[in-house]
């Protein structure tokens, strides 16, 4: 049954008011997205500086709000053929890939002219591309090995079967990657990856994928204690630790165990040395783990005011601290009603990150310079600031909390300044933990301990192709098929920037 049009008036001046009215009304709506788009991005930049339910509730509401509204604002302006309104947002064109494949489909005119049915010259063509969709889809790979006897000695004699990634495995490279990726970078648990196959008609348990990861993370462990020398052999780290609820086994309850995680990246400073991530996971919070992590690392340490990392300070390794945190101290009091005071602690703060702006991607002496120049003195004047108005306000208040807190790790703070290999905040570790602040609201927990490591190798693999700006489906891919005959001793060959990613003789399926 097809849907009845809307009955129009032929009355001009009535179809002129109900364009009108439609006019307003998409200029209204447009207004509204333009807003939660800004309250959007706003929350999304705290997000992940904080940890509430709250705040992703808050996220999740904005982002169907705007789905709703865009949906609808579509629909309005083909009801009219008008030009969009003035106050119209514009949309961002969408560039499609060029490694995309392409498939051509040609539409040919007629091959007289309709008009006097003379002979048609080409002339050019109109190009214009649309983005399609080939679903996923499962096949088999049948492995044909045939089979020949010798008519002289009766020798039999037949082709070598390929490597497979898990010995005598069901699973093809290709397919531990995608149950890979989509339980650690996509943050589907096992369990719905398997009512997917199910669907499919593959009657593969969930136990049975568990299995393949359990496999995969452990041949591809040496790899992730590559990326963890070649983390440690940067001059500057940042740290920083997330909860990891993990599964106690026989108690039937969690215990919070962490990530750790350890980033190298020199972007900022124009180093053109490969960025890398490793994540390691302890049971507890103990200061033991970090300086475990980071023993024989002689170097620059950005990281939070935990003092589990004391102790590293005290074995030559430079402290710096995070103006992110300070920061969040005083926008999270902003937010609960006005405070002139907090407002001023911002605008300091964020003058200093104007400067930082102005020296990214510059030599590291250059970067020391110019903050010397002028982060120098606006440090100084804060410093004062901070003192003088910490006097004036009553001991346990939030703004005086905030105070404290700056003041305290202030040599901390103040350290990037005569560091120009060093960053103004920790804002680099802070987003190699995003996975796990995302999958942590679909699968809880870690299954185990194990698991839990198992996790931080996958994690440092696929967070270290992504800072590569290389496709972590592809990387992963190409190292299964080749990690199980790779010499250990040369397992560097298989880092991203090391990698030849095209298909290579002997490799696995």
């Amino acid at each position: 049954m097809k849907m009845m049009a809307p009955t129009l008036p032929n009355d001009p001046k009535q179809l002129q008011a109900i364009i009108l009215q439609l006019q307003e009304t998409l200029a209204q709506q447009e207004s509204v997205i333009a807003t939660l788009r800004h309250q959007l991005a706003v929350l999304k930049r705290a997000r992940f500086g904080r940890s509430s339910e709250h705040l992703d509730k808050q996220i999740h509401q904005l982002e169907l709000q705007l789905e709703e509204l865009e949906m609808q604002t579509a629909v309005l302006p083909a009801l009219t053929t008008s030009a969009p309104t003035e106050k119209s947002t514009p949309r961002r064109r969408v560039t499609l890939p060029a490694q995309l494949p392409r498939e051509e489909l040609r539409v040919d005119a007629a091959c007289q002219c309709p008009a006097c049915q003379g002979q048609l010259t080409h002339i050019g063509d109109d190009v214009s591309e649309m983005l399609d969709v080939v679903p996923a889809s499962y096949r088999v790979i049948r492995i044909v090995r045939p089979k020949f006897s010798c008519q002289h000695c009766d020798m039999l004699v037949q082709g070598t079967a390929p490597e497979r990634v898990i010995k005598k495995g069901l699973a093809s490279a290709a397919l531990l990657t995608q149950v890979i990726v989509d339980k650690y970078l996509d943050h589907q648990p096992l369990y719905r990856q398997a009512e997917q196959m199910e669907r499919e008609g593959i009657d593969v348990e969930r136990s049975t994928l568990a299995n393949w990861v359990g496999q995969a993370s452990a041949l591809l462990t040496p790899l992730a204690d590559a990326l963890g020398r070649h983390v440690k052999a940067g001059q500057h780290i940042h740290a920083d630790d997330t909860t990891a609820p993990t599964l106690s086994p026989g108690k039937g309850r969690t215990q919070t165990g962490r990530y750790w995680t350890y980033v190298r990246d020199g972007r900022a400073w124009g180093d053109t040395t490969p960025p890398a991530v490793w994540l390691q996971y302890s049971e507890d919070r103990k200061s033991l783990h970090p300086t475990a992590h980071l023993k024989g690392y002689q170097g620059s340490l950005q990281a939070d005011a935990y003092a589990g990392y004391n102790e590293l300070y005290q074995q030559k390794i430079t402290q710096h601290g995070c103006w992110a945190h300070v920061r969040r101290k005083f926008y999270d009091i902003t937010q609960s009603g006005p405070s002139p005071l907090a407002d001023d602690a911002i605008a300091a703060i964020q003058s200093l990150y104007v400067i930082e702006k102005q020296v990214r991607g510059q030599p590291p002496d250059e970067r020391q310079h110019t903050r010397a120049l002028y982060a120098k003195p606006i440090l100084e004047r804060f410093n004062t600031w901070l003192q003088a108005t910490l006097r004036t306000l009553s001991k346990g208040s939030p703004l005086s909390k905030a105070i404290h807190y700056a003041l305290k790790q202030w040599d901390a703070l103040v350290a990037y300044v005569d560091n120009g290999y060093a960053e103004i905040d920790n804002n680099s570790a802070e987003r190699s933990l995003r996975p796990i602040a995302l999958g942590r609201k679909n699968y809880l927990f870690a299954g185990s301990v194990a698991g839990g490591e198992r996790a931080a190798v996958l994690y440092s693999i696929l967070g270290t192709a992504k800072l590569n700006d290389i496709n972590p489906k592809v990387y992963l891919t190409t190292v299964l098929k080749r990690i199980g005959n790779h010499p250990i001793n040369r397992v560097d060959e298989l880092l991203p920037w090391n990698i030849d990613l095209t298909t290579q003789p002997g490799d696995a399926i």
